[in-house]
C-alpha cells in the first residue's frame, strides 16, 4: 500500500541537493513537517552542546605535545568560568594575572610565532580539529627553520587573547586556534587567526582569518597549508590583515 506524501512538492526542494542549509523545508498545514522539526531541535542541541560541555583539558594537552613535539603551556584567561565568559567577553581577550606571570616566568628567545589554542565558544572543535591543525602546520613551518614557541593551551580565550600572549613572548606572529560560535550545520567549526606583530590594543582589521575548519568545511591539511601561505607572506612582508590578501591557490600547491 502506497502512503502518500503529506509534504507538497516544490520546485525549491531541488536547492536541497546543492547544501545543507535549511531551505525548502515544506509544510503541512500552517507549521513546518515533523521530519524539519526534529532535525532542526537536534542541530540546536547539537550546537548547545559543543558550547556547554566540559573540555577534557589534559587529552586536548597531550595531543597538542604529541602535535607539536613540545610540552603545551595551560593558562587562562582573565574570566574565571563559563558565564563570566559568555557575559564578559572583554576577560577572554587577556590572560589571568596568574597565566601572564607564569609565561613571563617561562618565555624564552623571542620566537616567530606563538601559537594558541582554546575551546572559544565550541569545545567540540577544538578538541576535533585543533590538533590535526597544529601538527600539519609546524611539520611545514619547522621545514623552513622556523622557531616556534611552546603551544598554549588557554582555557576561555577570545580572539585578542592573541595580543596579549605574543606581547609577552615577544613573538613575531600569533596564531589563535579556537572554537566558533556552534551553527546548526557545524557544531564542531574551528576558527584560526593571526596576527603580525602582536601587541594589546590591536584590531580585527590587522588580523586574517581562515574559518569552519570542520567536517563540513576545511579539513585541518587544507587549513594548514592555508595558514601556511598566509604565516610565510605575513613574516616577509611584515604585515597582516586587510593589507594581506588571500591569494592562496590549492591548485598550484597540488601541482608543485
Amino acid at each position: 500500500m502506497n502512503v502518500p506524501n503529506p509534504i507538497p512538492e516544490s520546485p525549491w526542494q531541488r536547492l536541497r541537493r546543492y547544501t545543507p542549509a535549511r531551505v525548502a523545508l515544506g509544510r503541512a498545514g500552517g507549521s513546518v513537517p515533523t521530519g524539519p522539526l526534529l532535525d532542526f531541535r537536534l542541530a540546536h542541541a547539537q550546537a548547545r552542546d559543543a558550547l556547554l560541555r566540559p573540555l577534557d583539558e589534559d587529552k586536548l594537552a597531550q595531543a597538542l605535545k604529541a602535535a607539536s613535539g613540545a610540552d603545551v603551556l595551560l593558562l587562562e584567561s582573565a574570566a574565571a568560568d563559563l558565564p563570566e565568559f559568555l557575559l564578559r567577553p572583554d576577560l577572554g581577550r587577556s590572560l589571568s594575572s596568574a597565566s601572564a606571570e607564569k609565561l613571563s616566568r617561562s618565555k624564552g628567545t623571542g620566537p616567530d610565532l606563538a601559537i594558541i589554542v582554546s575551546e572559544g565558544l565550541s569545545t567540540l572543535a577544538a578538541e576535533s580539529h585543533a590538533a590535526n591543525v597544529v601538527g600539519e602546520l609546524i611539520s611545514l613551518l619547522q621545514s623552513e627553520g622556523w622557531l616556534i614557541a611552546p603551544v598554549c593551551l588557554v582555557r576561555r580565550a577570545r580572539v585578542a587573547l592573541q595580543d596579549h600572549v605574543g606581547e609577552i613572548m615577544g613573538a613575531r606572529m600569533a596564531l589563535i586556534l579556537l572554537g566558533e560560535r556552534p551553527g546548526l550545520v557545524s557544531p564542531d567549526s574551528l576558527g584560526a587567526y593571526l596576527v603580525h606583530t602582536p601587541v594589546v590594543g590591536n584590531t580585527d582589521a590587522q588580523r586574517n582569518c581562515v574559518s569552519n575548519i570542520s567536517d563540513q568545511g576545511l579539513s585541518s591539511a587544507d587549513a594548514a597549508a592555508k595558514l601556511y601561505w598566509l604565516l610565510t607572506q605575513s613574516r616577509s612582508r611584515s604585515l597582516s590583515g586587510v593589507e594581506l590578501k588571500d591569494e592562496f591557490n590549492p591548485e598550484r600547491r597540488l601541482r608543485d
